[in-house]
């Protein structure tokens, strides 16, 4: 099996497994408690907020472990939400293709009072600094931007959307989940005040994720019931998940130059061949996309049937974000880039691993093509296309 879709989620890496069923076994106490197993347990769990600090640029006190990506979003951007509300601002911008974590809870925002603003992110999948400044008004009290997109890879201009917000005095915050232990982020360098990170999407255990809030930043809990996290994450703190996740990040920042070299090489391999097949079409930047991401659409055919077929030839991929995989509807990413309803439906992603050759990307090619090929052959869409009832889109 060809495993293509480590945007869902990826392996764990040997070294994280390990250091996960070492501390099951031998370093299981409480961290709140006061005697040797508890307090032991508090040394590897303040170790690896340091750790995880270090790697982003911030201070361990800025660290909030959290369940996951999710989590730390709505909690970050709650936390602003309430801030701007004491302030008098409740007016937010975010950008049309965002993870639903982000959407949803603007949308559950709106319901309490809040004007959302959301950003077109154009056609190559790339939101504008200038237009987030000058959406900007007297009562923005956040701007949150992802730092990479989940489905068509996307890198933000995300410096600069922090620079615009740090000079009106905006709180920014991004949801890092696919770009951190992918691409090189420092919070302090990059003028972010809030973020969002998985460890299951850098090869860390799932289940287990961080939110860094700058010092200053008054959080708002999701969850009340006890002190730990500083008070502002009760529960408590699944020890070894989360220094596992350490130990992947380390690992991922520390490997980071190569494995970025080796997935661009293989990522700009799968784009070449893939273009060759008629009617297709990239979705988003060639360039400014992470090194592992390749996503297209084929016209003529439906996405389902093409990842089913692929998974007969040991290839697993997707069509868009997994946490969405049971959604008949064509991908809100595609949409806002400005594909079609009939385009959007036939999509693939497939979001490579540092362990792919150049043999495993030709047969990907040689599959898709050959998949596409058969699908349409079939397809009465298609039929009319090549008849010329309907125009070709791509």
């Amino acid at each position: 099996m060809i495993y293509a879709d480590n945007a869902a989620t990826t392996k764990m890496s040997s070294a994280a497994i390990q250091t996960m069923t070492s501390l099951l076994n031998e370093t299981w106490g409480n961290p709140s408690s006061l005697y040797l197993h508890g307090q032991k347990a508090k040394e590897v769990l303040e170790k690896a907020r340091e750790d995880v600090a270090s790697l982003i640029g911030a201070s361990p006190r800025e660290i909030i472990f959290t369940s996951g990506g999710s989590e730390a979003d709505n909690q970050a951007i709650r936390s602003a939400a309430t801030i701007g509300k004491k302030n008098g601002k409740t007016h937010i911008i975010s950008s049309a293709f965002e993870h639903h974590a982000v959407l949803h809870t603007l949308e559950a925002l709106k319901k309490e009072g809040f004007e959302v603003t959301l950003l077109n992110v154009h056609e190559n999948g790339l939101v504008v600094p200038a237009e987030v400044e000058a959406a900007i008004r007297e009562d923005t009290c956040l701007v949150t931007i992802m730092y990479a997109n989940n489905e068509i890879g996307t890198i933000q201009p995300i410096r600069e959307i922090g620079e615009i917000c740090r000079r009106k005095g905006v709180l920014f915050h991004t949801d890092a989940v696919q770009a951190i232990g992918h691409v090189p982020v420092n919070v302090e360098e990059e003028c972010i005040d809030l973020l969002s990170a998985s460890a299951h999407k850098f090869h860390g255990p799932k289940g287990v994720g961080f939110l860094y809030a700058k010092k200053g930043i008054r959080l708002t809990n999701l969850i009340e019931g006890g002190a730990q996290e500083r008070g502002k994450r009760a529960g408590t703190e699944n020890v070894p998940g989360i220094a596992a996740m350490a130990t992947a990040l380390k690992e991922a920042v520390a490997e980071m130059g190569q494995n970025a070299a080796h997935l661009t090489k293989m990522r700009d391999r799968l784009i070449a061949g893939l273009s060759e097949i008629p009617h297709s079409a990239l979705n988003g930047d060639p360039v400014r996309r992470l090194p592992g991401n390749v996503n297209f659409c084929f016209e003529g055919i439906e996405g389902e049937s093409l990842l089913l077929l692929l998974d007969d030839k040991g290839i697993a991929a997707s069509s868009g974000s997994a946490c969405t995989s049971g959604s008949l509807d064509p991908s809100h990413v595609l949409l806002a880039i400005g594909r079609v309803h009939d385009v959007a439906h036939g999509s693939l992603r497939l979001s490579i691993g540092e362990d792919i050759t150049e043999q495993e990307a030709d047969y990907i090619i040689r599959s898709v093509s050959e998949v596409v090929e058969y699908l349409r052959g079939f397809s009465p869409v298609w039929r009319d296309l090549m008849a010329g009832k309907k125009p070709f889109i791509l």
